[in-house]
């Protein structure tokens, strides 16, 4: 049964705070809603959840954190007790959140020792519609994982979070390479990549439409900031993408028009990502090769097994 309803946030630590902090609240178009002796909340305008990144200033740079949502503090125990069961090492039992929106929720470890977070019960923000031409991230879409034994991390996440299969990209040399992974109809939430160690491989917002999506590429563009790879359509998705690079090197995606599926009559194909109308429908995207994959592997996670300390 899957208790887990939604991706929540994304939280990271940075040594140059100020720098990123700039960044996601300035050119990227997140609102800053709290902060507090060097960790900053941002939402997003169309978004009902309270933020959708958290940033905290620290030595060294690392994922703190995932958050999804739950539908209930019944689901947050069930889900702590199920794992708790399973042998699943959580780093706290659930319990009263003192982050913006409160709520009830608990962490634990991932297989490749990233911290998750489960909540519920979590304040709605005030958020509104966005209007045409407006730019800036409508919520967060998804988050992609890099993973050395991406299967075993499919299967980790199946198994203990009830997330589900869409898609895979695979490589006629390399082999499977990426699996899309969904807790909603949504064609994805999460992904894992292959990758040399576990690290972030990118976070990807939402935005209002198509207009929208490349004014606000266009306007990344002429900010200088480095765009890696778009703008262009996936297959698997169906989504739009333009990927960037954040001050401290994290990849960060502007996209819209994720598919929805009708997950009764779903069945997960294998694309191969070699050929180029699988990477981009459009071939307006400069092509990718291993120079675009490597800026995506992320540096080594200091984060692994630590849990963060707020």
């Amino acid at each position: 049964m899957r208790l887990i309803t939604h991706l929540r946030h994304v939280d990271l630590a940075v040594p140059d705070y100020d720098k990123q902090r700039d960044f996601y609240a300035g050119v990227w178009g997140l609102t800053e809603v709290a902060d507090d002796s060097g960790i900053s909340f941002l939402a997003a305008e169309g978004s009902p959840e309270q933020y959708i990144i958290r940033l905290r200033k620290a030595e060294e740079k690392r994922l703190d954190l995932i958050s999804f949502g739950a539908a209930t503090p019944g689901d947050v125990d069930a889900l702590a007790e199920r794992l708790r069961a399973a042998g699943v090492r959580l780093i706290c039992e659930p319990g009263k959140l003192d982050t913006p929106g409160g709520g009830y929720g608990f962490r634990l470890f991932d297989l490749d020792g990233r911290t998750v977070e489960i909540s519920a019960d979590v304040a709605v923000r005030a958020h509104r519609r966005l209007e045409a031409k407006e730019a800036v991230p409508v919520r967060l879409s998804h988050v992609v994982l890099n993973a050395p034994d991406i299967d075993a991390t499919r299967l980790w996440y199946e198994t203990h979070l009830g997330f589900a299969l869409s898609d895979t990209l695979a490589h006629p040399r390399m082999g499977q390479v990426m699996h899309f992974m969904r807790c909603n109809p949504q064609h994805h939430s999460m992904a894992i990549a292959r990758g040399p160690h576990a690290s972030l491989h990118h976070i990807s917002f939402e935005l209002r439409g198509l207009d929208e999506y490349m004014y606000g590429t266009g306007r990344l563009l002429r900010a200088g900031v480095r765009m890696i790879w778009g703008p262009g359509r996936h297959l698997a998705g169906d989504n739009t993408f333009s990927y960037f690079l954040d001050p401290h090197g994290n990849t960060v995606e502007y996209t819209t028009e994720l598919e929805e599926l009708d997950e009764d009559a779903w069945h997960p194909h294998v694309y191969d990502f070699s050929r180029p109308e699988v990477t981009d429908q459009w071939g307006t995207a400069n092509p990718m090769n291993e120079l675009v994959a490597k800026e995506s592997f992320n540096d080594v996670d200091r984060g692994v097994f630590v849990a963060p300390p707020v």
